[in-house]
């Protein structure tokens, strides 16, 4: 009997304590809530550039390679970088190894803060960058963007036997197939969502030397010249363009209706694709 109320007894005190260890984690876990909100209403909380996964050194960053960290600010200086920088960053050499979660910091950086991306970065060995004035319609209503590719056409006066009392307007496909590097003051590497809805009267090709050389004289001449825009991974050229007056548009116009009709047909029937 004397046995069986001491085991009784052990397990009503094990019983006890177990209820005020937990009333006492409670209690505390509440006081460590309550610390946790009283900091995050005093303390601002920023987004910094952090690496997404182990960076070693010598990594040319990418952006699949960063990730947003959310940080006090106080705990920050101007080492850091800020969320919205993270494309000044991206194609920079690392000098330091990262360890995956850390904040990518400027001094990690080859160059530092203080260097900045060029267009000529961007210019392929052997080719060149120039600008042509196209904006508005000749620009596809402004929709032509930094990477897009291309087609470059001319609308032309060209005198007939020397004489431009004669002049006849002639279109010509000048160029095809052209990346585009710039719009205006803006590359791939800078535009944002916002400003690619800003108006532009400069378009910046990726050319060889004679392309450029081309495109130069093209724009000296009573004229304008005009883009056609393509899908990027449409790379098909056509081997002969003719040019194109009025003579050439009377005798073809039917014929280049009845080949878009078949081709449209074609395209709507069951199992059908387009080129």
């Amino acid at each position: 009997m004397k046995q069986k109320f001491v085991l009784l007894a052990s397990l009503a005190i094990g019983l006890l304590a177990a209820l005020l260890a937990h009333a006492w984690l409670n209690a505390k876990r509440g006081e460590v809530d309550k610390l946790r909100e009283d900091i995050l209403r005093t303390q601002r909380v920023v987004k910094v550039i952090g690496a997404g996964k182990a960076l070693p050194r010598g990594t040319v960053i990418e952006e699949e390679d960063l990730v947003a960290l959310r940080v006090f600010e106080r705990s920050t200086t101007d080492d850091n970088i800020e969320l919205d920088a993270r494309q000044q960053i991206v194609g920079r050499r690392l000098n330091y190894s990262i360890e995956r979660g850390a904040p990518i910091l400027w001094t990690y950086l080859e160059g530092g803060r203080g260097m900045e991306h060029n267009l000529s970065d961007e210019i392929q060995a052997g080719m060149r960058a120039v600008s042509i004035p196209v904006s508005g319609a000749a620009a596809v209503a402004g929709h032509v963007r930094p990477n897009d590719h291309v087609d470059v056409l001319g609308m032309f006066a060209l005198p007939e036997d020397g004489n431009d009392e004669n002049a006849q307007l002639v279109t010509l496909t000048v160029l095809q197939n052209v990346t585009v590097l710039a719009t205006g003051s803006d590359t791939a590497r800078t535009i944002s969502a916002a400003r690619s809805r800003a108006g532009y009267s400069t378009v910046t090709l990726l050319v060889t030397p004679r392309e450029a050389e081309i495109l130069v004289f093209a724009q000296q001449m009573k004229g304008r010249l005009f883009l056609a825009l393509r899908n990027a991974r449409d790379v098909y050229t056509e081997a002969e363009m003719p040019r194109v007056d009025f003579a050439r548009i009377e005798g073809e116009l039917k014929a280049l209706n009845e080949a878009r009709q078949s081709r449209n047909q074609a395209t709507r029937r069951p199992g059908a694709s387009s080129r």
